[in-house]
């Protein structure tokens, strides 16, 4: 069952208790516990404009419990404010994409990324500690070309908690739905995903048509390609907790559920 409330190990990231400098430097020790020559995995966030949000962001995921060697790459596209300071700051490597946009952001990310497994993140998301682990596990089958995972809504604006845990629910059985009269790779998302760097690489990495996404063009290619299927991570304790921009972006909660409600009953 997804939480009704914020849990308290998600919540200590945006309560405010912790001041920046300290957050920043956990984020920067508990990075040098996790990094090291030789990265397993390679953490990809793209970043713009994100000072208010980066560094819990890079806390939640350099806290993260797991044996496996981790590299965090922030793409920072013309951010004008301190977001590359902030990424610096928390000792984590930040590199400059100067042509605007998620796509080229992504790519310079999977570029520079040396991990044998890249997981997606975003900068306005908080990662459970045991998100890399259960996002990575999957995918060291050859029959799993890549992870998705499932996600909850921070509240920025006037939509209280209870209600997004409704329209949780209603998301998720969109996405149900998605995978059988659509497409499953219509539920990848990019703060939310994973795969093997070198197929993401054979595939030109997150190109993509005109008039589709990102993320889930990648998530087609891959299992076009034959790498193998998608698999939905559905554990509670890989459960990412994201902030309602994007709803707040779309109008506002009934604006967005009506929008969700369109693209599955027109099937678009």
């Amino acid at each position: 069952m997804r939480p009704l409330d914020i849990p308290a190990n998600i919540a200590k990231y945006l309560d405010g208790n912790i001041s920046l400098d300290e957050m920043c430097k956990s984020a920067s020790e508990g990075y040098a516990q996790l990094s090291g020559a030789s990265p397993e995995v390679s953490i990809v966030i793209p970043a713009y404009n994100e000072e208010n949000n980066i560094v819990p962001t890079l806390m939640s995921l350099c806290t993260n419990k797991t044996e496996r060697i981790v590299e965090i790459i922030v793409v920072n596209n013309n951010s004008q404010d301190r977001t590359e300071e902030l990424t610096i700051a928390c000792g984590v490597k930040c590199v400059f994409q100067p042509v605007q946009g998620i796509t080229v952001s992504r790519n310079m990310g999977l570029s520079n990324a040396t991990g044998t497994y890249i997981l997606n993140a975003d900068a306005d998301s908080i990662y459970p500690e045991h998100w890399i682990e259960n996002m990575i596990k999957p995918l060291e089958h050859p029959a799993v070309a890549m992870t998705y995972g499932r996600f909850s809504l921070i509240p920025t604006a006037n939509t209280g908690r209870s209600v997004y845990f409704f329209y949780e629910y209603i998301a998720e059985f969109s996405r149900w739905v998605n995978k059988f009269i659509k497409d499953e790779a219509v539920n990848v998302y990019g703060f939310n995903s994973g795969f093997r760097r070198k197929e993401g690489l054979e595939v030109n990495g997150f190109d993509h048509p005109p008039g589709t996404n990102e993320d889930g063009w990648l998530a087609v290619k891959l299992r076009d390609k034959g790498f193998g299927r998608l698999e939905l991570v559905k554990e509670i304790k890989a459960l990412v907790w994201t902030t309602d921009r994007r709803i707040q972006m779309d109008g506002g909660l009934v604006s967005g559920v009506w929008k969700r409600l369109k693209r599955v009953l027109l099937k678009r």
